[in-house]
Parts: C-alpha cells; structure tokens; sequence
C-alpha cells in the first residue's frame, strides 16, 4: 500500500521532508522500501556470518546451506507470530495468513523458527549448532538493525508523542494526516542493535565456549528491547502486556543469569557444547 510520510526532526534541525514507502514499480507490481532494506539486512547478516564463521572452519557453501533453511523457515515464523498475536481472524483464509505484502513481521517469530531451519541443516551437515550460533545471531542483530529502516520509510513502529529534543515529527495515514512529535523508537533499536553488534564482534574470538555469544545476543537485545517497546504505540498484546516486552526482559534475565552462572563456576562445557580446535565443528 502507498504511503506517503511527512518526517521531520526538529531538535535536530532537520526541516520536514517526505519518504514514500514504495521505492519502483515493475510491471505493475509496488516494490516497497521495508522489502528491499529487508533484503539488505539479510545479505549482509549472510556476509557477516562467512567472515565469522571461518574461525570455526565453515566455508561459504555451509553458511549459503544454512541460510536456504534459515530464510524460509523465519519468514514463516515472523508472519505466524504476528498473526497470532494481532490478527488471528488471518488463519481462516490462506491467502491473509500468508499476505505479507500486506504487512505483518514479527522478528521474534523470525528467531523462533529460523533457529529450528538452523538446527534441521545442522543435524544434516552434522555441525555444531551452538558454534553456529555464535556465528549467525550477531549478524541477525545487525539485520535487525538495518532492518528498522524499513520502519521508517513506512512511517511506523514510532512511540508515544514527546517534546525531547531527539522528537520526529510524523505526518501520515495512521497519524491521521495530523503533524505529531513522536519517540522515534526505529531509531532507538536500529542504534542500540548495531551498537551491541559492533561491540560482540570484537569481542567475538575472545569467547570461552560455543553458546556464549547467542547468550551475549540475547541478553543484549532483549535488554534494549524491554525499554524501547515501552514507548511504542502498536505493540502486539497479550491481555494488557506487550508480548515483545515481556519476551525481551524474560531473554535478557535468563541469558544474563546464564552468563553470570557459567562465568562464575566455569561450567561451560555442561549446557554448551566445548570448543574444538578443528578445522571443521564435528556433530554434535
């Protein structure tokens, strides 16, 4: 669907400008703006991954084998999570369920089933899923970073109206036409995301066992989530409790008790599988 946003951000100086959310159209068909920096997103997480995964012996067609399980499987998820949790009137007929062009991702839903299609094409390739792991999220969190900007070109995922003087300013269909000053909570995650990204990397070789950065990930963003979801003014609900907040403190409490417990006992080896100094992670 065409829309027209009229963005500004006063506190920074920046004059109102508009964004349409459709980028070109081919053959009749609107390629929209969210879809290509999704696509974008995804290429680099895969760059990402093949530069990473070298330091456990993985080679490119391994990381394009995993991403062919991967993609698929978390479009799924990301479209089902978002269903469930906001219209799940869309189960009744195919053609919604499955209308993504309508709108409609949930990146939690993405990490649930994309973590499954990891984990089938692991078993296959008989490689160490946790070592994999550690390889893929922070690339899915730079994902998720770059992928925030498809929010904005649509004029969405924004929070509750302030007079900070990091303020937008937002004119569109779901503002109804009216000028509002808004938290620009697509900012606040793609920023916080690329900062836990940039900051995991290089500390990436320094890890003690596999599973540790999948824990370092999650605790991190759930983190960041928990408070930026808090200012947003279409999360997805269960009951009165916004679904990605709850899912992001309940992450980072548990990923955040899991590597204070293995830092202190240095039991690593007990719930994650030990690194091998191998040219190839072995099944596990």
């Amino acid at each position: 669907m065409l829309r027209i946003s009229k963005i500004s951000f006063p506190g920074l100086g920046i004059s109102e400008f508009s964004v349409n959310s459709v980028a070109f159209t081919v053959f009749g068909i609107d390629i929209a703006w969210y879809a290509l920096i999704i696509t974008f997103g995804i290429i680099a997480c895969f760059f990402y991954v093949v530069y990473i995964s070298k330091n456990i012996g993985l080679t490119s067609d391994d990381v394009l084998d995993l991403l062919l399980w991967a993609v698929p499987s978390g479009v799924i998820g990301a479209r089902l999570y978002y269903v469930i949790f906001y219209d799940p009137s869309a189960f009744l007929s195919i053609k919604e369920l499955f209308n993504i062009r309508g709108g409609g991702l949930a990146i939690y839903g993405a990490i649930i089933l994309g973590a499954l299609g990891v984990y089938i094409a692991c078993r296959i390739k008989k490689i160490k899923y946790f070592a994999v792991g550690d390889c893929i999220v922070p690339g899915v969190l730079l994902a998720q970073g770059i992928g925030r900007w498809g929010n904005f070109m649509n004029g969405e995922a924004f929070g509750y109206e302030t007079g900070s003087w990091i303020r937008m300013g937002l004119n569109n269909n779901l503002t109804g036409y009216a000028t509002m000053y808004v938290h620009p909570t697509f900012l606040y995650e793609s920023l916080w995301n690329i900062a836990g990204f940039i900051l995991i990397t290089a500390f990436w070789k320094k890890r003690k066992y596999d599973g540790q950065i999948v824990l370092e990930t999650f605790a991190w963003y759930g983190f960041g989530r928990f408070f930026i979801e808090g200012m947003r003014t279409d999360s997805l609900m269960l009951g009165s409790l916004r679904i990605s907040q709850v899912v992001g403190i309940v992450a980072f409490l548990l990923c955040g008790a899991a590597l204070i417990y293995f830092l202190v006992t240095k039991k690593e080896g007990k719930l994650f599988f030990k690194q091998k100094k191998e040219k190839k992670t072995g099944a596990d």
